[in-house]
C-alpha cells in the first residue's frame, strides 16, 4: 500500500469525500439494517448497529477494493413485515421491528467485493434513520440487504431525506397492510433506488433487529431524497417509530472509501 492511503481524514478531505457536511467538519451521508442470518455474535468487545458516525472515527482508505454494482429493473414485492403474528391485537399494532419489505427474485441484483457476490434479497425502510451522522439522523433509511453464497451478509444503507420524488418514491406509493396482499411493483429500477454517487463510509457492524447478530458488513452512502408525502404516509403507519437506537462505537473505525 502507498504512503498516505490509510490515515486520518482532514477538515478540508472530509468536504470532498462526502457531499454535505452534517455538523461543522462532519460528513453527511447515510445509513442501517435487518435481515436473517445465524451464528452468535464472535467479538468480545460488542460491534452492534447502527452507530453514530463522528468526525473523527472516519479513515480515508483508497486501497479498499471496489463496491461494483449490478442492479437491474425487477418485479419486486411489497410486503409488511410482521413481528406479532402470536398477538391476537397484532393486525391493529405496531411492533418496533417491523417494516415495509421489498422482496427482489433471487439472482436478479448483486454487488460485488473483492471478487464475492452478493445477492441483494430485500430491501426495507426505518424512521427515523438508525444511523447518525454527528449526532444527526434523516427522517428515514433504506437498508438493502445482500448475501454471499456462505450466507455473509453486505448491507448498504441510504438515508432518506425530503426533497425531489425519486425512484424511492415509487415503491412506497402504496404501503402494504400488516395483515392484508402484498403490493406488487413492477419494473422498479433498482439502480435508481442509490444516490448517484457511490462513495461508501464501511463498518463492521451487527443486524439492528434480533438476535443483533454481528459480522455484518455496513456500506453507508449518501443521501437519496423522497416526497415529505412519502415520508409522511410511511410515518403514519409507524407511528411510534420502528428504528433502534445507536450503539456504542467501541473502538471501530469508519472506512471512507471514494467512488473512483
Amino acid at each position: 500500500m502507498s504512503e498516505g492511503l490509510t490515515r486520518p481524514l482532514t477538515a478540508s478531505e472530509r468536504l470532498t469525500v462526502s457531499p454535505r457536511r452534517l455538523v461543522a467538519a462532519l460528513v453527511p451521508l447515510a445509513l442501517a439494517v435487518t435481515f436473517v442470518s445465524a451464528g452468535t455474535a464472535e467479538s468480545q468487545v460488542p460491534q452492534q448497529s447502527p452507530i453514530n458516525v463522528t468526525a473523527g472515527s472516519i479513515r480515508l482508505d483508497l486501497s479498499q477494493p471496489r463496491l461494483t454494482i449490478s442492479y437491474p429493473h425487477a418485479d419486486v414485492e411489497l410486503e409488511y413485515i410482521r413481528k406479532d403474528q402470536a398477538s391476537p391485537t397484532g393486525c391493529a399494532t405496531r411492533d418496533h421491528e417491523e417494516t415495509e419489505e421489498g422482496i427482489v427474485p433471487d439472482g436478479v441484483a448483486y454487488v460485488t467485493v473483492a471478487g464475492v457476490r452478493y445477492d441483494l434479497k430485500q430491501f426495507h425502510f426505518h424512521t427515523p434513520a438508525e444511523h447518525h451522522f454527528g449526532g444527526r439522523a434523516d427522517p428515514m433509511e433504506m437498508h438493502l440487504v445482500h448475501q454471499s453464497a456462505a450466507g455473509k451478509l453486505l448491507v448498504i444503507g441510504v438515508p432518506l431525506r425530503a426533497g425531489a420524488p425519486t425512484a424511492v418514491d415509487k415503491v412506497l406509493a402504496k404501503l402494504a397492510p400488516e395483515c392484508g396482499e402484498t403490493v406488487p411493483l413492477h419494473d422498479v429500477n433498482l439502480n435508481a433506488l442509490l444516490p448517484g454517487d457511490h462513495t461508501t463510509f464501511r463498518y463492521q457492524g451487527s443486524l439492528t433487529t434480533a438476535p443483533f447478530t454481528e459480522g455484518v458488513q455496513w456500506f453507508l452512502m449518501n443521501e437519496k431524497t423522497v416526497s415529505q408525502a412519502t415520508i409522511t404516509r410511511f410515518q403514519s403507519l409507524f407511528t411510534s417509530g420502528d428504528a433502534r437506537g445507536v450503539q456504542p462505537l467501541n473502538g471501530r473505525t469508519v472506512t471512507a472509501v471514494p467512488q473512483f
